[in-house]
């Protein structure tokens, strides 16, 4: 077992009240592990009072030092009077000198009238331990606790692998940077080319997407589906961040129709081109991950930008199919064609024998970090798209599967958009997000998943309360 660290506190003398708020401290600490050197405790009639003090910076097992700070203990420190003076002159040599700084600590007992800690001069650009406030003390001490055991809340994680659209030139790539550019800056200064801009954009998006098509190579197809999908990722954030232009410096109503054009010319990348004769279920994999999630991220910027009207557009209109008509499908398709089952995910699982509840959801998580949307946007998207399917759609099949919602077991309370429903105006637009014209028939769709479990979508023992997430009792409840 590893020795407790030895840690010194130096303090002044101001009263008898604080003398004792340092003797609790210590009193604290040791009884939290830390070995505490202390005038107090440690020095003795006839020893040298300098020597005591220059302990804390020649003694090699002294690991840490705290300055507790109050007004009296600023002031001695700034004039170099008495013991804290002496102290401080000891004390500020090895803070200037060291180019590693962690041994001292300032831990502040004491604020003005203006709430500013006392601090001493030379420690004022250096961060410090508040114990002042007794509403969060329990909390400052873990912290003190944690930097004198070297044991940090956050710790960096490690350094990952960079994605292969960086270490590979051969990536593909949309090439549509430039128009992108244009786009935004139309948008930004409401300029008129604007919207020949977005159409000439997202054509070139939607004509050059074939470039990500799966070629026959060698090696495992999932790990080819997993690496288009990575290869995707600046398309993605390069069409996340004209939405969020659009959300943010106009309204989009005006441009949603051609985002919902856009949307209707990728559906024929998830199935069989005409012009292929021979292929297997998961060739277009990339595709319908690649679909999915940039519905996903439309959604979500859109109501995270509260332009409710512009993402019930494109949940309540039709995309057109073409050719679908000629093998006896319908014409049109409703938007839950953009989540399509993945067999290859599945497949990749087993072979890794990852043992995970959803590949699918854990890309969609670890992509969002690098996606500029948090991913609690992704899954209230997700929600939404899942709760409108249900509440609108007579067919069991014509369903949206929830991915992101394994996720959330770790959401608590509801989304957003519902948490702000509470408002009867606000109600009446998320109501039409959802196709439906009152709270009744939300109520018994609620009813109707809390009654019977198996209509909810599961992930083994896994599944989500979609009452929790919609916050029912509260809509409504105010002007």
């Amino acid at each position: 077992m590893s020795s407790p660290p030895r840690l010194f506190i130096s303090y002044s003398w101001s009263t008898s009240e604080h003398e004792q708020w340092v003797i609790d401290l210590a009193t604290e600490l040791v009884n939290s592990g830390v070995d505490v050197v202390l005038d107090k405790w440690d020095l003795r009639e006839g020893h040298d009072s300098i020597a005591f003090m220059e302990k804390m910076v020649t003694d090699p097992s002294i690991s840490k030092v705290i300055l507790v700070c109050d007004q009296v203990y600023a002031s001695k420190a700034d004039g170099r009077a008495g013991g804290v003076g002496t102290e401080t002159q000891i004390i500020s040599a090895e803070v200037y000198a060291k180019q590693s700084q962690d041994k001292f600590v300032a831990v502040i007992a004491e604020k003005n009238d203006a709430g500013k800690p006392y601090l001493p001069t030379y420690y004022k650009s250096r961060i410090y331990v508040d114990l002042s406030e007794s509403d969060r003390y329990a909390e400052n001490f873990e912290k003190l606790l944690r930097w004198i055991f070297d044991k940090p809340l956050y710790l960096k994680p490690e350094i990952g692998k960079p994605p292969s659209f960086i270490i590979e030139p051969d990536a593909p790539a949309l090439g549509t940077s430039a128009l992108a550019k244009r786009v935004i800056e139309g948008v930004k200064a409401d300029k008129g080319y604007t919207r020949g801009a977005l159409d000439e954009y997202l054509s070139l998006f939607s004509e050059h997407l074939e470039r990500f098509r799966i070629s026959s190579d060698e090696g495992e197809m999932d790990d080819r589906i997993v690496k288009s999908i990575e290869d995707f990722t600046p398309s993605r954030n390069e069409l996340i961040q004209i939405v969020t232009a659009l959300a943010q410096y106009t309204d989009p109503q005006a441009y949603v129709p051609r985002v919902h054009r856009f949307f209707e010319s990728i559906l024929p990348y998830l199935s069989r081109p005409p012009h292929v004769n021979r292929w297997s279920e998961t060739d277009f994999d990339n595709f319908k991950f690649i679909a999915h999630e940039m519905f996903l991220y439309v959604i979500a910027v859109l109501l995270r930008g509260e332009h409710i009207e512009s993402a019930t557009y494109l949940l309540s209109q039709s995309y057109y199919v073409p050719g679908n008509s000629d093998y006896g499908k319908n014409a049109t398709v409703s938007f839950t064609a953009f989540r399509e089952y993945m067999k290859s995910l599945d497949i990749r699982n087993q072979r890794l024998k990852s043992n995970r509840l959803s590949i699918r959801a854990d890309l969609l998580e670890q992509r969002s970090k690098t996606s500029g949307v948090q991913f609690r946007h992704v899954m209230q998207s997700d929600f939404v798209c899942f709760l409108r399917a249900d509440l609108t759609h007579i067919d069991s099949y014509d369903r949206w599967w929830p991915e992101t919602l394994l996720y959330a077991t770790r959401h608590y309370g509801p989304f957003e958009l519902f948490a702000r429903s509470t408002s009867k105006t606000y109600l009446s637009r998320t109501l039409s997000l959802l196709g439906v014209p009152n709270l009744d028939l939300l109520k018994e769709k609620l009813d109707e998943y809390a009654s019977d479990r198996k209509n909810l979508p599961r992930w083994q023992f896994e599944s989500f309360n979609p009452s929790a997430l919609v916050g029912f009792d509260q809509l409504g409840t105010k002007v």
